[in-house]
């Protein structure tokens, strides 16, 4: 079971705004000069954060070509593990150089460590936190690794079951880990939108006590945008230049256009979630005047009584509330009352 007292999940993000990360990933296609324009077109696209994979195909798996290190049933269909990682990684020595970038243009730079020697060369990169892969869950050893450095920790959990998610998390918090994110996720590349289960998010924040939010590997933004009105606080999404460039993870990315729209239709849904409110905005006090109220329909003459022929409940709402028709009925008028006229209680006799 959850390790946390449950809390009460959030109805909206945090006052600092849904954070959005660009996953680089593999997109840099092999060039530290592309890496340098996702980042820039990154920042250009309203990012907080740039992400990077810190790895190497070694550190990741062993060069084998048997049955059990070949890929089935992805996009990646044939390949071995130790190929495809040795073709995506990205060089650790570009790290440095990247996260001074980002600094530059305004944006955080931290990446997701996959193995012991990763966490040791990114804290001497002094990231500002950690991201662990959904494959790496389950990798207690490294959680407790990762934890020791004090700092934020974000943690995917696409494959992982409930029980699973806990014992990551008591891991992560009982050796030091800083603040936590849990990110709902699908691991499929890409992912169908009918499998994004976004109602886990705010599940996920009243079960562990901790913010939630959204790695999309789903196509376009609908479901990211979704995720934030649920109360998501982090959205995350591959990016590159154009998914015609290729690459492992090209085709389930976001090109710069998309992810600026996206940023911009998730800073929307923040402002439209609002909070619970029933005070009249000042647009809406302008429009309470075109509300239906009892108006005098027919010219009425003193003494004459109110009926269904001279007395209506039209637009605009100058006169009685609509409610007070039944009261009105069957009363006399206490003066002449001309056609247009809206119907007040001065108006009436008995």
């Amino acid at each position: 079971m959850p390790n946390a007292a449950p809390v009460t999940p959030p109805s909206a993000p945090s006052s600092q705004g849904v954070f959005v990360i660009a996953e680089l990933s593999a997109n840099h296609n092999g060039s530290i000069e592309r890496a340098e324009q996702i980042v820039r077109a990154a920042a250009d696209a309203g990012a907080d954060a740039v992400k990077l994979q810190t790895y190497t195909a070694d550190t990741m798996t062993i060069p084998c070509d048997n049955e059990y290190f070949r890929i089935k049933g992805t996009l990646w269909e044939g390949r071995t593990l130790h190929d495809l990682y040795q073709e995506a990684h990205t060089p650790w020595e570009w790290t440095p150089r990247l996260m001074a970038l980002a600094k530059d243009l305004g944006m955080d730079c931290f990446s997701t460590p996959f193995d012991a020697t990763a966490v040791d060369f990114l804290e001497d990169c002094n990231v500002s936190r950690y991201k662990v892969a959904s494959f790496e869950l389950v990798d207690t050893p490294l959680l407790k690794k990762i934890a020791a450095t004090g700092k934020p920790v974000i943690l995917s959990t696409g494959m992982a079951t409930l029980a699973e998610i806990d014992e990551a998390v008591r891991a992560l918090r009982e050796n030091g880990a800083g603040e936590l994110t849990l990110l709902k996720c699908t691991s499929a590349y890409p992912a169908p939108a009918e499998e994004a289960n976004l109602r886990t998010i705010p599940h996920l924040a009243h079960a562990f006590g901790c913010k939630a939010g959204l790695s999309d590997h789903t196509m376009g933004s609908a479901v990211a945008v979704a995720a934030v009105a649920l109360g998501a606080a982090m959205v995350e999404k591959h990016f590159t230049l154009a998914r015609a460039d290729g690459g492992p993870d090209g085709s389930f990315s976001m090109e710069p256009a998309e992810f600026k729209q996206m940023v911009q239709d998730i800073r929307t849904a923040e402002k439209a979630l609002g909070a619970v409110c029933y005070d009249l905005t000042d647009k809406q006090k302008e429009s309470k005047v075109f509300r239906r109220s009892l108006f005098v329909v027919r010219d009425i003459r003193a003494g004459e009584p109110f009926t269904p022929e001279n007395v209506r409940s039209i637009r605009p709402g100058y006169g009685l509330p609509p409610r007070c028709l039944p009261i009105v009925l069957g009363r006399v008028a206490a003066y002449d009352i001309a056609y247009g006229t809206p119907l007040g209680w001065k108006g009436m006799g008995r």
